[in-house]
Parts: structure tokens; sequence; C-alpha cells
């Protein structure tokens, strides 16, 4: 096999070493190995790149192990080309295994061309990364303890979302509230309804006579204040994101017209692509990265039917919702799409079908700069053969017992 590169080094990663295999060509063909092993320390690392720099490396090749490969490719990129690759695209060949092994592997198959790089965006795009993953678990966090007060208020007997549509909206909190300060009368405690609240005082009496304990009243006082402390790291994160985002005015202006997408969506496509289109050649290369196009399997001239890569847990997540939430958006092509294909394939199905445009979409328009225009929710209807619809409807209608006559309508 044909060799590509001539000074390369591999790099075996763990938490607290690093492995280094330098392989260049023999003096009389075939390769010659250098090893040498490394701490994951600032100064180990720095060690690590004198040594790549005195075999005059050309490419660095490593594999994403966790994090643990985050500080070895910082402290390396501003002076080698660093190939970040998944692990499962360099799987050894059965055998004796140690790191010096793998490393060697690593150098051997990266020289030869035989793995791709993965996209490591640029260092502003990873600290919006980092906002922005970090906001996503404060939020899950965030609605987690939610559940957990409705656990404990049904626990109590309060059937308070029985009447409510949520647990904490501003009545929800006064009564809990209420509640933690020791009143127990569902009169008394349904008179704190406010607004659209005021007509159900009735049915919330009702629903708020129960037997809600000091020990209810200690956890629901703890839920609430870590709810609080969790909104205001979530607002505060918000605040951060915005002012990093704030160079990126032209990609909300297109993708917020997209139906679906909000700011939040937004700083999660920008934060996980980097709104580079350039990294991906195709719009199908991006969906498969993000892990929400099916897979492929032939086998003697026989297709497989698999499931969606794994891709990118947090932009494919996010797609999802925005797909979930452009389904439900009156006159839009997605609402049209989702109901279409739910009627055949099921929901989840029809949501990732979605995701699937979505994503193609964002490909599309930040690539070209072009403004979105929806095809409409007739889309799919406007192009369907009259007089083969109408069969279909007869047809259906026939197998109810009705008799159909069909009477041309004048022409208005």
């Amino acid at each position: 096999m044909q060799q590509i590169y001539d000074r390369v080094a591999g790099l075996d990663v763990h938490r607290d070493n690093v492995v280094a295999c330098f392989r260049r060509r023999g003096p009389r063909g075939g390769a010659v190995f250098e090893k040498d092993r490394f701490t994951t320390t600032t100064s180990g690392l720095r060690e690590l790149e004198a040594w790549l720099g005195d075999r005059r490396v050309e490419l660095v090749a490593m594999e994403a192990t966790g994090v643990y490969w985050k500080p070895v490719l910082y402290a390396l990129e501003s002076r080698f080309t660093v190939w970040l690759c998944n692990a499962r695209n360099v799987k050894k060949v059965p055998g004796r295994k140690t790191d010096l092994t793998d490393a060697e592997w690593l150098s051997d198959v990266a020289a030869h061309g035989m793995v791709r790089p993965s996209f490591v965006p640029p260092p502003a795009i990873r600290e919006l990364r980092e906002l922005t993953r970090y906001r996503k678990t404060q939020s899950d966090a965030r609605a987690a303890e939610i559940q957990r007060l409705e656990k404990v208020l049904q626990d109590a007997g309060i059937k308070l979302t029985s009447v409510a549509s949520r647990v904490l909206t501003q009545s929800g909190r006064s009564i809990i509230e209420a509640l933690i300060a020791g009143e127990r009368d569902g009169a008394r405690l349904a008179e704190l309804a406010k607004g659209k609240m005021r007509p159900k005082i009735p049915a919330l009496t009702e629903a708020l006579t129960g037997h809600f304990g000091s020990h209810h009243a200690v956890a629901c006082h703890r839920i609430l204040g870590h709810l609080d402390f969790l909104n205001e790291s979530i607002q505060a994160l918000t605040a951060e994101i915005d002012a990093r985002t704030a160079a990126f005015a032209p990609v909300y202006t297109s993708l917020l017209r997209v139906p679906g997408f909000d700011r939040i969506s937004t700083d999660v496509i920008l934060a996980e692509t980097g709104a580079d289109m350039s990294r991906f050649p195709t719009p199908g290369d991006l969906a498969s990265w993000v892990g929400v196009c099916p897979g492929s399997h032939e086998s003697a001239g026989k297709h497989r039917r698999v499931g969606t890569t794994k891709g990118n847990p947090w932009l494919r997540r996010t797609l999802i919702e925005s797909a979930r939430a452009a389904a439900r958006t009156k006159g839009s092509y997605f609402g049209a799409q989702y109901r279409q294909i739910a009627r055949r394939r099921g929901p989840n199905k029809a949501a990732m079908a979605v995701a699937h445009s979505l994503i193609e979409l964002v490909w599309h328009l930040l690539s070209t700069g072009e403004v979105y225009k929806d095809l409409g929710d007739d889309y799919f209807t406007s192009r369907q053969d009259p007089e083969r619809r109408a069969r279909r409807l007869i047809a259906q209608l026939e197998e109810l017992g009705f008799k159909v006559t069909l009477e041309a309508a004048a022409a208005a």
C-alpha cells in the first residue's frame, strides 16, 4: 500500500500519560519506529511537543478517548497537523495489545491515509460549545427537579397538576410556598390562584386537600431552592453565550426564519458545527455526522435496513426537538411532511425525517446565503394527480358501503 506521509507520529492517549510512536521510512525501505512515554501534565506535554519537533513530524494522529484527548490536542495543534481519529476506524488486528503497539498501529494507518480526521472546531467555537453543552445539562437538571417536585406533591395527595397545566406556574409556585409555610386548608390555598386559574378555584380546593407533612415541606423547600439556583445558572450562561455569538448575527437572521428553530437551538447548531459548511462537502455528509440519516448495509446484492448512526448526540437531540416543534407549525411544509410520514411509519420516524430535512436545509442556507422560503403545507397534495386521488377516495368510500357518483363542478 502506498505511503502518503513520511514522518508520522501516533499517540495513544490516557488520563495520566500518552505513549508516542514516531514512524519514518527506513534507509532500505520499510519503516523505522521510535517510541517514548510522556505524562499529560503541562510540562509533560511540552516535552512531547519538543520530542515531536526534534523529529520533524509532519502529521500527528491520535484517538478520541473520552475527554483525555483535549489537552493533548490543544498543546500540539498550533505547531503540528493533528488528526483526531474515531476509535472505531483504527481498531487493531487482534493479537498482542499494548500501549506501544497501539501507538505504532495508529502511526502506520495514518501514514498510509487509512483514516480520516474528525471535525474539531476552532478554539472560539470550542469555548462556545462548552457553554451550550453545560447549559443543556442545567436545563435537564431543572426538568428532573420539576418532575421530582411533582412526585413529592403526589405522595402528599396534592393533585395540583390535575387542575393546572404545569406544576410551576405563578399560581402553582405561590401554592407550594404556602404549603411549605404551613398552610393546609384547601380553600385558602385555592384563593392564591391567579389569572386564568381563578375560575378553577372549586376544583383547586378539592385537589389541594391532602396530607402534606413536614417531610414534604422540607423536600419541596430544597427543590425550589435548587430550581432557583438552576434558573440563575441558565440565565448567566445564556448571557455569556449571547455575548459570544453577537458576531454571528447573519447566522441567526437566516436560521430563525425556519419553523422549529429558536435562539437556543440556533446556539447549538452554531456551537456544534461552527456554521462552517465547508467542513461538510454535501448536506448528506452533515446529516450523517449529526446522526439523523439511516446507515447502509449491503451484502450479496441485498440491502438491509439499519438504524440511524450515533452521530453528534447534542445536535441530534436538538434537531429532533426542533423537528417536533416544526411539525406543530401551522401552514408549514415540515408539518405536512411530518403528517404524511407519521401516517405510514409512526411519529418517531416522522420526527427523524423532519430532522433530516432541517439539517440539510441548514447546510443550504449557510452555504449559499439564500433566504428561507417555506414550501407550504399543500406541497404534497398540490403535486398529486387529481384523478388518481379521486379514485383513491372513491375506493375508500365504497369500502365503507357508500355508492359514489361524481359530477364535475361548474367553472367559476
